[in-house]
């Protein structure tokens, strides 16, 4: 299996917008002897660039990695356990003396405290230190829940680097203490890679998603490129790659 760096940069060279210039320098190289050949990738370059950049076709690139709707509160009758997926980190921040969370966790972990507080349901927070750092993410979702939520998490997961190790290493603390029925909190677009792989560790799943897409085309800015339209189609793009990824995997295991 290749390292973790390894895989990060073959993900990155697949990927906007990285894919995107090197389809477009390989276009320039090949612009004096092959020019017919060459337009076209430049042609194609700045097109999917546009089309990617628009607000509403990363809303339709979300939309439809999304399993489920918003959870319906009643849902959570029976459930054993609230799971939060960390996000990721800001390593070394100064103006809070170290690590923190970023705004992907914090996001989950909002939304997680909600539903916590209205279930009773205890919770579970998951997230090592991938990319270095000095804590992990698991740890300091906990500080925030009991810091800035006055809420405690039963369970502390601090060692996974990716959301395969998520689902393992969460359910072997789950099964611990008898808990089988979850609720996985995470962004609505990364629920399905998440839900199969915690369903495959034989935790019945509820899908428990946050910040859902719009595909709407509400005015004309949802139709002109930016940096937020480029952004979410690349999350997107990222969790269809990792889903391939993960299937790939499992063919050849």
């Amino acid at each position: 299996m290749p390292s973790l760096p390894i895989t990060h940069l073959v993900a990155a060279a697949l990927l906007p917008p990285l894919a995107l210039v090197i389809l477009l320098g390989a276009g320039l190289v090949l612009l004096r002897n092959h020019r017919r050949l060459a337009m076209s990738l430049i042609f194609t370059a700045a097109a999917a660039l546009y089309a990617l950049s628009t607000p509403w076709v990363g809303g339709l690139l979300q939309k439809s990695l999304e399993i489920s709707g918003p959870l319906d509160p009643a849902a959570l009758d029976g459930v054993d356990a609230i799971v939060v997926l960390g996000g990721g980190r800001r390593i070394a921040q100064a103006e809070y003396g170290g690590d923190t969370l970023n705004s992907f966790s914090l996001e989950r972990l909002r939304y997680a405290a909600r539903l916590a507080r209205a279930s009773g349901v205890p919770l579970l927070v998951t997230g090592g230190m991938p990319g270095g750092g000095t804590q992990p993410e698991g740890r300091l979702m906990q500080q925030v829940l009991a810091q800035e939520y006055g809420l405690a998490a039963r369970w502390v997961e601090d060692t996974a680097l990716t959301t395969w190790d998520n689902a393992r290493r969460s359910a072997a603390l789950l099964r611990a203490d008898g808990a089988r029925r979850i609720a996985l909190v995470t962004h609505a677009w990364h629920l399905r890679r998440a839900v199969p792989l915690f369903e495959a560790q034989g935790l019945d799943v509820i899908p428990a998603g946050t910040l859902f897409a719009s595909t709407g085309i509400d005015d004309v800015f949802d139709l002109v490129p930016g940096p937020n339209g480029l952004r979410d189609s690349t999350y997107a793009l990222h969790e269809w790659l990792g889903i391939l990824w993960y299937k790939l995997r499992s063919i050849s295991a």
